[in-house]
């Protein structure tokens, strides 16, 4: 308990994060039944709230794919949906199962690859983590890490290939790259499920993940950069790769500036070193990845669908205009980096269902944007 608090004050995390009942009220012995009430909650109710806002009815969706890494029922999470919501029998329902925090990315991607094939569809991606069963009891300090970050949510999103939705769409998906370095030994191994000494199930997480997540966001951003990043950046890039590999210049490589090619940066919440690295590597202004810095003091690390409430924040700052673009960069074990680029087809505004409605205001907090530490002040 003393190293929970110690790592808990210095994670970035405040105390209004979520947590399930069963955790708060018989940490390690929660059923079955208190994780299927967990996923119950969340899902249907974020795609109850997307259907509601969206006007869309369940027989118009033909396909749903669901991701969460650690609770895999049977019937999977998307044959819960198809069932509460009565969706159509010809529905294209698949549940993604131990991908990680970055998985929603990758659900989108397969969601996408699934509406070229069909012309005039919906799909639903709902994205969540499941902490009931994960809860970690024992005392190995690499597996007590994660009581630490993670905690509740749910994210729920609705695409769309009509061309008669463009006009009420938020954004359209321009970029979706997705890297995967399992086949390294320590990058596989980074963030690992695995039983202790005393055969209490949990994740490690090891020393080695900052240095693994900084190489797999490198090698992801410079697949990613041709299709984005300006002339002038891509020559200044291979002049000075040439300078110093054929002429043996001893110059400074010139790393390409992302900010010149989106407006803004939506960065997976994983914790107060992940979002440092990330924005040492890309060279980011603190105001670029405040909104980042703050869904992991408001949320804390949703896993998958920390990426939507990032988005959500920058909805209710209203920060996001018509043509602007927004990078997602998401990562998890495997080790998988998937990055994605959106553009904003409409000014972005605060609407009721937005999760930073009752708090915006207090964010962000002033002693702990930069800082990560546990209190301070909202400015």
């Amino acid at each position: 308990m003393f190293f929970q608090k110690k790592i808990f004050l210095r994670s970035g995390l405040q105390e209004e994060t979520y947590l399930p009942e069963c955790v708060i009220m018989k940490p390690g012995r929660a059923s079955l039944q208190d994780a299927m009430d967990e996923a119950e909650e969340v899902i249907f109710g974020s795609v109850s709230t997307l259907l509601r806002k969206t006007g869309v009815s369940p027989q118009d969706i033909s396909i749903v794919v669901t991701n969460c890494s650690l609770h895999n029922p049977t019937p999977s999470y998307a044959s819960m949906i198809v069932n509460h919501f009565k969706l159509r029998e010809d529905c294209k329902a698949v549940h993604l199962g131990g991908m990680g925090c970055s998985a929603s990315l990758i659900a989108c991607k397969l969601a996408s690859d699934l509406l070229r094939l069909r012309p005039k569809q919906y799909a639903l991606v709902v994205s969540t983590e499941n902490i009931s069963l994960n809860w970690y009891t024992g005392n190995d300090k690499p597996m007590l890490v994660t009581n630490c970050l993670f905690r509740l949510g749910c994210a729920a999103m609705l695409l769309s290939n009509k061309p008669s939705d463009r006009s009420r769409s938020k954004y359209e998906l321009l970029h979706l790259i997705r890297t995967h370095r399992a086949a390294d030994d320590k990058a596989y191994r980074c963030a690992y499920q695995q039983e202790d000494s005393e055969g209490n199930l949990g994740i490690a997480l090891s020393k080695d993940l900052m240095g693994v997540a900084a190489g797999a966001a490198s090698t992801n951003l410079a697949i990613l950069a041709p299709y984005i990043l300006p002339y002038s950046e891509l020559l200044h890039y291979v002049f000075t790769l040439l300078c110093r590999r054929l002429l043996g210049m001893k110059i400074k490589q010139h790393q390409p500036d992302f900010k010149l090619a989106v407006n803004h940066f939506v960065l997976h919440a994983g914790g107060r070193a992940v979002i440092d690295e990330v924005q040492k590597s890309l060279r980011l202004t603190d105001y670029l990845t405040e909104p980042s810095r703050c869904t992991l003091q408001r949320w804390g690390n949703t896993s998958a669908s920390c990426l939507w409430y990032v988005m959500a924040y920058l909805e209710a700052k209203r920060r996001v205009k018509a043509g602007d673009k927004v990078l997602m960069l998401g990562l998890g074990s495997g080790f998988k980096c998937n990055s994605a680029v959106w553009l904003a087809l409409s000014d972005a505004g605060t609407n009721k269902d937005n999760p930073w409605l009752d708090c915006i205001h207090r964010y962000p907090v002033l002693n702990t944007l930069c800082s990560g530490g546990h209190r301070g002040k909202p400015l």
